[in-house]
């Protein structure tokens, strides 16, 4: 498989681990000042040209985990994004894919504090409206056609967004359930008063703004798969 991992470095930060990985296809992106989530991830795919880009946050592990079981559903043409079950570092499943936001939702989740999972994962594929962001795997030709993530987006929503405007231009995103990946969740929004911020902010934006148009979208017809 011909991989290239591009690591940005948000923050200055010890690096010294990498010396480790000399046997990796390794591009490194060193950030003069810090960016949001999904500018991050554009500059990233900028930097090289194959047919999928895979988005991974740090707080990933890989365990009983198969890039082959990923790429399967991408045999349909109208897939664009494809998300693996997710689990939290005591086995329990994450609620990492949802329906789009609505008020009436938030307000279920914030002010309620009810936050059910809004699908039951199945055994099969299952196409959600939208995965979160911390292990999303894209065709490169659908993530580029919707104009890759909305900078308007510092932090949070920018998943929910770019997997909605896959959607209008007639891609689709799928849950992969039959592998998985481990997720040891910040939960900053939680606990930090500027990521809450961001959070409100970004959840108002999805629900308040248009979702952005690029020119050169391809327009498909979804089909199941």
């Amino acid at each position: 498989m011909n991989l290239t991992i591009i690591l940005t470095i948000n923050i200055p930060e010890d690096e010294s681990c990498l010396a480790e990985f000399t046997d990796l296809s390794l591009v490194t992106i060193r950030n003069s000042q810090a960016k949001g989530f999904g500018e991050n991830h554009n500059q990233a795919f900028e930097q090289v040209s194959c047919a999928y880009f895979v988005i991974v946050n740090p707080d990933i592990r890989l365990q009983d985990f198969s890039m082959d079981l990923m790429f399967a559903p991408f045999v349909s043409p109208t897939v664009g994004a494809v998300a693996p079950k997710v689990l939290s570092p005591g086995g329990g499943m994450e609620d990492s894919v949802r329906h789009y936001p609505t008020i009436g939702r938030l307000l279920k989740r914030v002010v309620l504090r009810r936050r059910e999972a809004d699908y039951v994962i199945p055994n099969q594929l299952l196409q959600v409206d939208w995965a979160a962001g911390m292990f999303v795997m894209f065709r490169s030709r659908a993530f580029e056609a919707v104009g890759g993530f909305d900078t308007r987006y510092f932090m949070y929503m920018e998943d929910a967004d770019v997997c909605r405007r896959l959607k209008l231009n007639g891609w689709q995103t799928i849950l992969q359930p039959t592998t998985s990946v481990i997720h040891d969740a910040q939960r900053a929004s939680r606990k930090s008063l500027r990521h809450l911020r961001w959070h409100l902010a970004s959840a108002i934006r999805f629900l308040c703004l248009s979702p952005k148009q690029t020119s050169s979208a391809e327009r498909r017809e979804s089909v199941s798969v």
